[in-house]
């Protein structure tokens, strides 16, 4: 069981972190670099994860991704297929319960540049994309990195979310934190503590690298 909810979690982990790195960065420089109406509001949203109990996200997964959810209802309908019980639906879980701390790390990284070396770029004729990537992300990508790493240990830790819309399948859904919690259920505590103890150092190493990267950003 250990070995099989190690790989699994590496492989939702990995998934959900591409995810995260993708959205994540474009609603930071969403957030950082534009305004319009609903600006608070779209922050809000993507920030509830954070605030909401995991089982409560969990519920809204399920009511939007479900088989007869607002989006998985037509899913199911038009393939046959569902998200729910799948390791899809624990990368879903793991990245929209990590999400905000992408954000909200990169977005701060992001309004931390100073803007009058985007202005030079624009003013020498180069596009708001080239200036992004030559300029900006270069001067942000310690914080941006801190918030993924962040991000991808509080992915691997995800457990009520990922229980809610994945359940909790040996070999197919069954993450680290869910075959704890089966494990101390059991009486399997040899197991139990393997597991946490993977965990806690992965966390440990990850806190690690955040305030480092973090340091880096605010000296460097």
């Amino acid at each position: 069981m250990i070995w099989s909810a190690f790989k699994l979690s590496l492989v939702v982990v990995s998934c959900a972190t591409v995810v995260i790195g993708a959205s994540g960065l474009a609603f930071a420089y969403l957030l950082a670099r534009r305004d319009f109406r609903g600006k608070e509001m779209l922050d809000a949203v993507v920030t509830l994860p954070l605030v909401l109990p995991p089982t409560v996200t969990g519920y809204y997964l399920i009511v939007l991704l479900g088989r007869r959810g607002l989006l998985g209802g037509p899913l199911y309908d038009y393939t046959g297929w569902a998200v729910t019980f799948t390791p899809w639906a624990a990368v879903v879980a793991a990245a929209v319960m990590a999400l905000p701390l992408m954000v909200k790390t990169s977005r701060a990284a992001l309004e931390s540049v100073n803007p009058t070396y985007e202005i030079a770029s624009y003013t020498l004729g180069k596009g708001e994309a080239e200036t992004f990537f030559r300029i900006t992300l270069p001067l942000a990508r310690r914080g941006i990195l801190a918030g993924l790493v962040l991000s991808f240990a509080r992915a691997l830790g995800e457990f009520g979310a990922t229980l809610m819309l994945a359940g909790n399948v040996p070999g197919r859904t069954q993450t680290m934190p869910l075959a704890i919690y089966e494990a101390v259920a059991a009486g399997e505590e040899r197991q139990a503590q393997i597991l946490a103890l993977i965990l806690t150092a992965v966390s440990v190493t990850a806190v690690y690298l955040t305030n480092r990267l973090s340091r880096s950003q605010v000296y460097g």
